[in-house]
């Protein structure tokens, strides 16, 4: 065997895995072919071949140098981090302009070897690292600059985790530090890409191209089909890149905790060779500051020592409640709150005062506000316990500027109106059942929908309102029970019909804020022990009648297939974000006859009782009652940057084995999450969102 075969061999080594070498034929649908984890593969000796004209040209390199450098005002003495470095062009192009303390850092092994290596060639005293770049190796407060170039942003199949990526960056870069992106301009591609093209990368060597948007016209699906003239195809290969525009990169740059940011002249610096430019044909320029203290050693400590002074707002057990059977708070009632009163006073570290007179309620938060560093606000019943008032309690901590737990009030004022989170949710596409709004009986002559239907108020608490009459079965039924319960909601509030779902009854807590939250496992309703006859749904009577068979429903782990987990965990974080939940929310769905799943209801700041749906969604991750109140604490300690030399530890139940925390398996998590397939390519092993037995809590 000649020198020259086994070189050649050696390198088809190291491709395998990497890309497909034989062609998969013509393909219908490009988007079912792209791996969620396609960047940790596709970048290898042919991205280098098929992109030479951009990624290897001198020229453009300096041109885009020029305007790094021009732009941000670089300095010798800056820290630069050049983050998705690829095979180092722009770190090493920096550092022979004379800037000593600029580093590179990517995911793909093969580029950063061959970074390495021009550099020493070069002789040039610059670091190349290898890793995830949502979760950095260095230390917070390192570098003055993070620069992202060449398209290398968006490759993920969810924002949240191009969110985690500039949450690192921000974590890593010191007070007033820059963070610049060079990012394909989403809109400009959505209506300019080419379907097809091919074109000659040498004299042996072309790539054909197919592209086309993602069904959720939200990325660009690209697949390259490589050929060498004496060997024929070479490889096969998908990928994807998501669609940002300037809208959507300001909000998630703000989101993401950075301040100021602003977009430069938009550029398109190509080599003249260039025949396909694809996503670089025009690219958006942002930068934008990172707005934030130094920490202080001394300040730290002695915070660390100092409780935190935790206000607890609760409903008044002195006002009339219409939602609670008698109208009243009774024994269960008091028990609960000193129930969370015992659980609350297990969290260390922390000062709790109880305020629950509303009459006073504001002037009371009005003389604690200097030396109120949160409020834990679980007055779920509302001010005065008027539901419809929920949002007014988090109206006064915003005027008297006090930090506080769960949803503000626009998000509250959202997630009342059932009505108007169906739409929501449509436009995200995210499913929901069928349903219609009904204001008037005269609407219903003109109902379209077929029987059975579960009639719900439109606003409303704690299933007030839905009852095992509220599934109807004709138009006669409907108009009954919309009497009947106009008497105790009033005459005047809209109803929902919505087609009654016979499948599985199925709801999601989240605690925390996207991307660092956790997704407590999923549970559903076990009506095995409801008479036959009786419809499966857990309404009013499940929650507030012990004499009421339904007040034998259970809440079990749901048995649901992977891919339903994946769906619907993927759209509660989707409405968590877009409806403004905080710290802490419950989703409700139900799944149709086939096993789809539809959503039903958005529950912020859901119920915090020891044995509600929340509390038993903690117990099935391990975490106890305390733990539970302890998280949501903790997240709005987080979100507001309280105390940050200290730490809320979820706190599980004794004599069970600790857990990892959850920076130990976010990574691990998020694959799942994200992933596309529940197969993993290459060993075929399957993976599961939730698992029973499972050491771990599901972070993502």
């Amino acid at each position: 065997m000649t020198q020259n075969n086994i070189d050649s061999n050696s390198r088809r080594k190291r491709a395998k895995g990497a890309v497909q070498t034989k062609t998969l034929g013509p393909v219908e649908d490009l988007e079912t072919h792209v791996r969620s984890d396609w960047w940790q593969t596709l970048f290898n000796s042919l991205y280098l071949k098929t992109d030479a004209d951009l990624l290897d040209d001198i020229e453009v390199t300096k041109k885009e140098a020029d305007l790094v450098v021009s732009i941000l005002g670089l300095n010798p003495e800056d820290a630069v981090l050049d983050l998705c470095c690829g095979q180092g062009r722009h770190v090493l192009e920096l550092a022979r302009r004379g800037f000593p303390n600029v580093e590179g850092y990517d995911r793909s092994q093969y580029l950063i070897r061959k970074a390495r290596t021009r550099a020493q060639k070069e002789n040039l005293q610059v670091r190349f690292r290898e890793g995830d770049a949502r979760k950095l190796p260095y230390p917070s407060d390192t570098f003055s600059v993070v620069t992202i170039l060449g398209n290398s942003f968006g490759y993920f199949d969810s924002t949240l985790q191009d969110r985690k990526v500039l949450e690192e960056v921000f974590r890593v870069l010191k007070p007033g530090g820059r963070v610049f992106i060079d990012a394909v301009d989403g809109d400009h591609i959505r209506k300019n890409f080419q379907p097809r093209s091919w074109e000659w990368l040498d004299r042996k060597y072309f790539v054909c191209r197919e592209r086309a948007l993602s069904s959720d016209c939200e990325r660009l699906i690209c697949r390259e089909v490589i050929c060498r003239i004496d060997r024929g195809i070479i490889a096969d290969q998908f990928y994807a890149e998501r669609l940002y525009n300037r809208e959507s990169l300001f909000e998630l740059l703000t989101a993401s905790g950075f301040s100021s940011p602003t977009f430069h002249t938009t550029f398109s610096p190509v080599s003249t060779g260039t025949q396909d430019a694809g996503m670089m044909e025009k690219r958006i320029l942002l930068s934008a500051t990172v707005e934030k203290a130094w920490p202080s050693m001394e300040s730290s400590g002695a915070e660390s020592k100092k409780p935190l002074n935790v206000v607890v707002v609760l409903g008044d057990p002195r006002k009339e409640d219409q939602v609670k059977p008698a109208c009243v708070f009774d024994d269960d009632d008091f028990e609960t709150v000193n129930r969370m009163k015992t659980a609350l006073s297990e969290i260390p570290s922390i000062k709790f005062t109880f305020l629950d007179r509303h009459e006073t309620l504001f002037e009371d938060l009005r003389k604690k506000a200097g030396k109120t560093d949160l409020v834990l606000n679980l007055c779920d019943e509302g001010f005065y316990n008027d539901p419809v008032k929920e949002l007014h309690v988090p109206a006064m901590f915003e005027q008297l500027n006090i930090p506080y737990t769960g949803a503000g009030p626009q998000c509250l004022a959202y997630c009342y109106d059932k009505s108007l989170v169906r739409g929501v949710a449509r436009e995200m596409r995210i499913p929901v059942a069928k349903g219609v709004l009904v204001t008037d009986d005269s609407d219903i002559s003109r109902l379209s929908l077929s029987f059975p239907l579960l009639v719900k108020p439109n606003s409303g608490d704690s299933s007030f309102g839905i009852t095992q009459k509220s599934i109807v079965h004709s138009r006669e039924e409907l108009l009954d029970i919309m009497k009947e319960t106009r008497e105790k909601i009033g005459s005047d509030k809209p109803f929902l019909l919505e087609e009654f779902l016979p499948g599985k009854d199925i709801s999601v807590g989240i605690i925390g804020n996207p991307p660092s939250c956790t997704v407590l496992p999923i549970t559903e309703e076990d009506y095995s022990a409801v008479p036959g006859e009786l419809p499966k749904i857990c309404g009013y009577e499940a929650k507030w009648l012990p004499d009421s068979p339904y007040w034998k429903i259970k809440s079990v782990p749901a048995d649901l297939p992977e891919k339903t987990q994946k769906e619907v965990v993927r759209s509660c974080l989707a409405l968590f974000t877009r409806l403004g939940c905080r710290d802490y929310a419950r989703f409700d769905w139900r799944l149709d006859a086939e096993g789809r799943p539809r959503l039903l209801e958005v529950n912020p700041n859901p119920g915090w009782c020891w044995d509600g749906h929340l509390a038993k969604m903690a117990a099935y991750a391990n975490i106890s009652y305390s733990g539970m109140l302890a998280a949501i604490i903790g997240a709005a300690k987080k979100r507001y940057g309280i105390g940050l030399g200290g730490k809320v530890v979820l706190q599980t139940k004794a004599g069970q084995s600790t857990r990892k925390s959850p920076a130990e398996c976010a990574a691990e998590f998020e694959e799942e999450v994200e992933a596309k397939s529940s197969i993993e390519p290459g060993n075929g092993r399957k993976r599961n969102v939730f698992s029973s037995n499972s050491e771990t809590i599901k972070v993502l």
